[in-house]
């Protein structure tokens, strides 16, 4: 039925809206694609309930549709716990990946609002190849535990904006990667989870560069990192550029702020090799809040490719643990500092490479 509608929907010359009324439905893989003639408003009331198979790498996917609203109090339910036990990306590098809940591919001039995401098997949301796409009210949901139930990663996509929402996994809450340009994350809620990233960049060649990022005005709260940019030590280059990380809080966060250029889970790369990824124009200003560990800042830069022009100012992070004063670290970078400085930064030396 949802797919007859859609093709109605799609092949209409006038604006069109699919409405799916309260209750719970199970839906098989769902593809919904244009080019569409008209706008589509896509209105979700209940609940659509994923099977619980592990089969495939989609769920929903919306694909090369222009103006497409996508709304509702209703849910997109991933079914994922069972999936949680059996899925070991975080272990290891070349596992078999599970499906996303929701893809959406080669998007323009759309919005995504009020919706509710629950649960994924994999990702919650997949942004891919999309130009001036919003999601604005969204409230995606996962335990803490959950592995790879990243909120909504982003790659090689423009003019992107997340505001107003609450995202809560057991991964990122928000990660971007190669190929992001001019994306605005505002006012969103964040935690449990890893926190918002940049990256990870350089694991692959031919990755196209990140610029022009915003997060602004965000909580962020119980998660392993608040503010990342992480690069792989590896022979592949890239820049990402331009990136500002502004009035913020942090409650209860593990390494609020953190450059990673040395970033190697599961141990496969070579870290002797320098991130050949050059990050420049970053700043972190008026971050404020409380840190679970005492290393409240960590900007380890690569040794090939010192960062440039990271400007941190106005920075207030209390630490009230044991494991000592609050401290932060600085390697191959020379940070541009201003205002306050709690902690004092950067306690360690410049390295030459």
């Amino acid at each position: 039925a949802l797919a007859n509608a859609w093709k109605d929907a799609c092949t209409s010359n006038r604006s069109s809206a699919i409405v799916i009324p309260g209750g719970i439905f199970k839906v098989k893989e769902g593809i919904f694609k244009g080019p569409c003639n008209s706008p589509i408003d896509f209105q979700l009331g209940g609940t659509l309930q994923a099977p619980k198979s592990l089969q495939g790498n989609n769920w929903i996917t919306f694909e090369r549709i222009d103006r497409l609203t996508l709304s509702g109090e209703g849910v997109f339910d991933g079914q994922g716990k069972a999936a949680w036990k059996k899925n070991d990306c975080h272990k290891r590098i070349n596992c078999a990946q599970l499906p996303i809940s929701l893809r959406f591919n080669f998007i323009t001039n759309s919005i995504v609002k009020r919706i509710t995401s629950l649960d994924s098997k994999n990702f919650h949301i997949n942004v891919l190849g999309c130009n001036n796409l919003t999601f604005h009210n969204i409230n995606i949901t996962a335990p803490e535990n959950s592995p790879n139930t990243d909120g909504i990663h982003i790659g090689r996509s423009n003019r992107i904006a997340i505001t107003m929402s609450k995202i809560a996994t057991g991964d990122d809450c928000i990660s971007l990667g190669d190929g992001s340009k001019q994306i605005n994350i505002t006012n969103v809620t964040c935690g449990p989870g890893h926190g918002v990233s940049i990256g990870s960049l350089g694991r692959y060649t031919n990755e196209e560069p990140v610029e022009g990022v915003i997060v602004n005005n965000c909580t962020i709260i119980n998660t392993t990192n608040g503010v990342r940019i992480k690069t792989w030590p590896s022979a592949a280059s890239g820049t990402a550029t331009n990136m500002q990380f502004l009035d913020i809080i942090m409650v209860n966060v593990s390494n609020p702020i953190l450059i990673d250029q040395e970033y190697c889970p599961w141990n496969q790369y070579n870290r002797k090799i320098p991130s050949k990824i050059k990050i420049s124009k970053v700043s972190f200003k008026n971050i404020r809040g409380s840190c679970a560990t005492p290393v409240a800042i960590k900007l380890i830069c690569s040794r090939h490719l010192p960062c440039d022009e990271v400007k941190v100012g106005d920075i207030d992070l209390t630490y009230n643990g044991i494991k000592g004063p609050i401290t932060s670290q600085c390697t191959n970078v020379r940070p541009i500092i201003s205002g306050k400085q709690n902690p004092k930064i950067c306690s360690s030396p410049y390295v030459v490479p």
